[in-house]
């Protein structure tokens, strides 16, 4: 794919060198005079030196498409002086990734691109991008959101080897940067470490210097100009972060899921007449019922998912787990209401979609390899159903082939897509599974059976 990054500082740097090893073509758009602080890992440096190498990516600046192309064609990185990537004009890349991490957005829009990707705080999938993908440290880094924002921006700086804001070398006024340390080297806490409008700036710190913006950049007060690391790793100031890493792998999940053969849609409206209220806001083993399931799924992550609801709660899970939410506003037309306004979200999101995965919420003994089992399945066996079984008794999850597309959007009722696979019996595949997966909860007896 041709892919446009929007940024070429460390993080961006990190994203490029995940889609690099997937042999996608990239080009990076950067500002005249970057102002990354990492620059011994990032791809903006080949802004001063005309060319950048990162862990073998090698990063060539160029002045047109035309140099861009050749770079490209040779396998390498191009990066071009364009802040406000015009160049996708001309480009017109398949993905374009804004990577700039202003905490805001300077100017992304969905039709930008076919599949257009943020990173971090300041975007709203489904309205400026497609996706977003969590930048914060901690357990959801790297995150692919498909509704929704990245966590908020604290002003806090992530903790690495035990210390947070301390790491930080800050302008201790305006004006032009004049470094006193370089990166690489050890220095001590209190040492004057750059000069920044003739004011001292003092290390908060011992450790080793990881970045250091160069000399003669003008520099607000208060601004980010450099980095120290408790951990006297010298290779920490040559590698790709941690952290850039994970958002890397999460902007290439984010393409597989969009460019992936299968989707998986979670049918969660129904109105619980047999149960006598809202079932999946029941709790079972300390979690609501809707919960066991999601939960699951986010062991998948190569899979674009959405849920089709029109529960707040629920809403709100799925969403804060990565999952599109489709608003199901007339829970009443049944389940294949619901099954078709899932399936025109996927046809409507993902271009090259092959089959689509339907399942309920109140199975909560599903497993993450079951799903896995039904879906290559369904690779193995194109144009046909595959079904969830034990024995001869078939059940939820189904997969359905595209092909099946027109005759389950014609459906009504509440029969789900039954009439469509007992026109087509002899193309259902069943596919063996536990028999406690099959079991769901329709009425409040069925929780006595536990999990």
């Amino acid at each position: 794919m041709n892919v446009l990054i929007k940024g070429a500082g460390d993080l961006a740097t990190g994203i490029a060198y995940e889609l690099h090893l997937q042999g996608h073509r990239i080009m990076m758009t950067e500002r005249a005079v970057p102002l990354t602080v990492r620059r011994t890992v990032a791809m903006s440096r080949a802004v001063y030196d005309g060319r950048a190498t990162v862990e073998g990516m090698t990063g060539v600046c160029v002045r047109n498409m035309k140099e861009a192309a050749g770079v490209m064609d040779n396998g390498d990185v191009a990066v071009i002086v364009d802040e406000a990537a015009d160049i996708r004009k001309e480009y017109r890349p398949d993905v374009l990734v804004d990577a700039i991490l202003a905490k805001r957005n300077t100017g992304t829009s969905l039709e930008d691109a076919p599949l257009v990707i943020a990173a971090g705080p300041g975007f709203t999938a489904g309205v400026d991008c497609h996706c977003v993908i969590e930048t914060k440290r901690g357990d959801t880094l790297g995150r692919v959101i498909w509704e929704g924002n990245a966590i908020p921006n604290t002003g806090v700086p992530g903790e690495v080897g035990g210390y947070s804001r301390e790491r930080l070398i800050q302008a201790a006024g305006d004006g032009a940067m004049e470094p006193k340390a370089a990166i690489g080297d050890r220095v001590e806490k209190g040492q004057i470490v750059a000069e920044t409008g003739g004011e001292p700036v003092y290390a908060k710190m011992s450790g080793m210097v990881r970045g250091m913006l160069q000399r003669g950049v003008p520099v607000q007060k208060g601004m980010k100009i450099g980095d120290i690391d408790a951990r006297p790793d010298h290779r920490y100031c040559v590698t790709i972060s941690d952290k850039a890493r994970c958002v890397g792998a999460g902007t290439v999940h984010a393409m597989e899921q969009y460019c992936g053969a299968y989707a998986i849609v979670v049918l969660a409206a129904g109105q619980g007449v047999r149960f006598g209220g809202n079932k999946l806001l029941e709790e079972v083993e300390g979690r609501p019922l809707y919960a066991h399931l999601l939960d699951t799924l986010t062991e998948l992550p190569h899979v674009w998912k959405a849920v089709v609801t029109g529960c707040g709660p629920v809403a709100e899970g799925a969403a804060r787990r990565g999952f599109a939410v489709v608003e199901n506003r007339e829970p009443e037309k049944g389940s294949s209401h619901s099954m078709q306004l899932g399936l025109k979200k996927c046809m409507d999101t993902l271009p090259f979609l092959k089959g689509v995965l339907f399942t309920v919420c109140d199975q909560p003994e599903l497993t993450a390899g079951t799903f896995v089992k039904l879906l290559e399945a369904a690779g193995r066996n194109p144009g046909r159903i595959v079904r969830a079984a034990c024995g001869a008794q078939g059940g939820n999850p189904v997969v359905w082939d595209l092909i099946y597309a027109q005759e389950l959007l014609a459906l009504d009722g509440d029969k789900g897509g039954r009439p469509v696979m007992e026109k087509h019996a002899k193309e259902i595949i069943l596919i063996g599974i536990e028999k406690k997966e099959l079991r769901d909860i329709d009425r409040k007896s069925d929780l006595t059976e536990g999990l």
